[in-house]
């Protein structure tokens, strides 16, 4: 009784750790990895929290201020280095840089506004933040093309759950902060400089590319997840209500944080009960009897599988002879080619307008608020509406077009044309300075901004192939601080200085020495952002120009690739010539497909 007790105890124990280990190498844990990485990686989001820190301590005016943001978003949408080291390195080479370049940047950032570092140069500031805004793109590059080739049919909701949590990360770095530091404000500098850093380390091992099996009904956990982060987003919103009508103390910012972190996690209990249906098939299928079948292995003919010319070789080796000869929409484009295409093109345009004129808007929010009036702690809220609303933004973009897209072929650029639309409203809002519609505008705003992200990357990686993916989402990216030096360096910051020395001059004042400049009135951004509104309009107008060029492609099948791939891995198995590992997954999802089948 004793030997059996043990020897049953031991086999529990072995269970337990299989199951254990596959639940770590799993595709949802990877996923749910890079959903923590992600949720705390969007601090270029939050410089209208410190903007002011940094603008009194070291005595900037407002377009000296905007150029550090454009550094900001030069650094935070330029990930081309961060794209091309994801070719050649693992994913944790990738993120490990990120890591690193995070903490320097914000450190020193954190340094010279505390006096604890002599005053730096602007140059040296611009590249300080530039280097850790860089940090961003190398996070989203490890986990954001991770588990869009992890999960290719699903890339919409993937999108939209990943980049959403970047949007809402704002929000949550926000409350952390609260725990952490209390009213510090130049602490939030320290908090990004550290914890991305740190998480990120934590996940190095996990985030990676992981073969990918065949799962039934895995947009049903997505939207799970999406559910636990709508909750997240929903009791963020209820809080910074809360905050904006009382002031919280610091045991209750404490409270609220360890909500938060609680909300954050949870997420594992729904990876957790998916990795053990999949075990279960799993242990199910290696139970069941094997049939095999003998086949015999004589090579194909050699007349059958043509040998390549000398000049087919050289058209296939040569990515300069077939720049301006792409495949047709859908398969993998080479770099060149995908940059050069006319599509790639109107995407630039596109985001130079929209992605552009949002950013600047969230940049000068701050700015904007104490233009108008707006007390400080409404100010904070309407930084934090912008993050909740850039999350929704997102999510609701990813999931409904996917939507759309599988059901009523509903094409991708026009929902982008759309969104577009809407964001002139928000900028015109601004523009007129209407009394309290600076709600109203930072939820328009944070919507609009949010929603465009994953909608550009699904484009890119539907018209060019996933094969360069890592890197032509970074050259769709750039467009983003190329739009935000155009309209908010040249166009706001330029105006706003201007009507700041004339308000200074109608009061007989000349600008001191080292003093910022200060605008009030409805007059400092209304010519700013009339400009960026009519932008705007003008990138829709170029966004259905792609709408039009498109149509043919969205109305086929345009992840039949990604089905013909399945059937090919059945055939595989069918012909016992998969490896054990990928037998027992392609067993447990047909086992997994049969239960669903049965249950229907």
């Amino acid at each position: 009784m004793v030997v059996a007790e043990s020897s049953s105890g031991a086999f529990c124990s072995k269970e337990m750790i299989s199951f254990g280990l596959q639940v770590l190498r799993g595709r949802w844990f990877m996923f749910f990895a890079s959903m923590l990485v992600l949720s705390v990686s969007g601090a270029t989001y939050m410089f209208g929290l410190y903007s002011t820190d940094v603008k009194t301590a070291l005595g900037y005016d407002q377009t000296t201020l905007n150029l550090l943001s454009f550094f900001k978003d030069l650094g935070g949408n330029v990930g081309i280095i961060a794209g091309l080291v994801n070719e050649v390195t693992g994913t944790w080479v990738v993120l490990l840089i990120g890591s690193v370049m995070n903490f320097f940047g914000y450190f020193m950032i954190w340094l010279a506004v505390t006096g604890r570092t002599s005053k730096p140069r602007v140059w040296q500031m611009c590249l300080y933040i530039c280097v850790g805004a860089n940090s961003q793109t190398f996070a989203n590059t490890g986990a954001v093309v991770s588990c869009v080739k992890n999960f290719p049919s699903s890339r919409g909701s993937v999108l939209g759950l990943l980049k959403g949590l970047v949007g809402l990360s704002g929000a949550i770095i926000t409350q952390l902060y609260g725990a952490f530091y209390g009213n510090d404000s130049k602490a939030l500098i320290l908090l990004i400089a550290w914890l991305p850093a740190a998480v990120s380390i934590v996940f190095l091992p996990i985030v990676r590319l992981i073969k990918v099996v065949r799962q039934p009904d895995q947009l049903r956990v997505f939207y799970n997840l999406l559910y636990i982060t709508l909750g997240l987003a929903g009791f963020l919103m209820a809080l910074i209500i809360t905050q904006h009508k009382m002031k919280f103390s610091r045991i209750s910012f404490i409270g609220s944080a360890s909500v938060v972190i609680m909300l954050l996690l949870l997420p594992i209990v729904v990876v957790v009960i998916e990795e053990f249906k999949l075990w279960k098939t799993k242990i199910k299928a290696v139970n069941e009897p094997i049939q095999l079948k003998v086949v015999a292995e004589n090579p194909a003919p050699a007349e059958l599988v043509p040998a390549a010319t000398p000049e087919i070789q050289q058209k296939h080796n040569s990515c300069f002879l077939t720049v301006f000869k792409p495949p047709v929409r859908g398969e993998d484009y080479t770099i060149l080619q995908a940059l050069f295409s006319i599509d790639m093109l109107i995407l630039f345009i596109a985001t130079i307008c929209g992605v552009g004129g949002t950013l600047t808007a969230i940049d000068n929010l701050g700015q904007i608020g104490n233009s108008l009036g707006y007390p400080t702690d409404s100010i904070s809220t309407f930084i934090s509406l912008v993050s909740i609303w850039n999350y929704l933004g997102r999510v609701t973009s990813g999931f409904s077009s996917e939507v759309l897209l599988n059901k009523y072929k509903f094409p991708r650029p026009l929902m982008l044309t759309l969104v577009l639309l809407l964001s002139c409203v928000g900028h015109l809002l601004i523009a007129f300075g209407v009394p309290n519609s600076l709600y109203f505008s930072s939820v328009i705003i944070g919507f609009c901004f949010g929603a465009q992200w994953p909608l550009i990357f699904a484009i890119i990686s539907e018209l060019f192939g996933l094969k360069y993916y890592a890197t032509l989402i970074q050259f769709g990216g750039a467009a983003s601080p190329l739009g935000a030096y155009i309209l908010n360096v040249k166009v706001a910051g330029n105006l706003y200085d201007a009507e700041a020395l004339k308000q200074l001059k109608a009061l007989g004042k000349y600008r001191e020495e080292g003093k910022d400049l200060t605008c009030v009135g409805v007059e400092c951004y209304k010519l700013a952002f009339i400009i960026i509104a009519a932008a705007a309009l003008f990138g829709s107008l170029v966004s259905f120009i792609l709408v039009m060029r498109t149509r043919k492609f969205y109305q086929s099948d345009i992840y039949k690739k990604f089905r013909e791939e399945a059937e090919a891995a059945e055939a595989d198995f069918a012909r016992g010539t998969v490896d054990a590992d990928s037998t027992s997954s392609s067993r447990a999802a047909q086992a997994s497909e049969a239960d669903m089948d049965s249950k229907k």
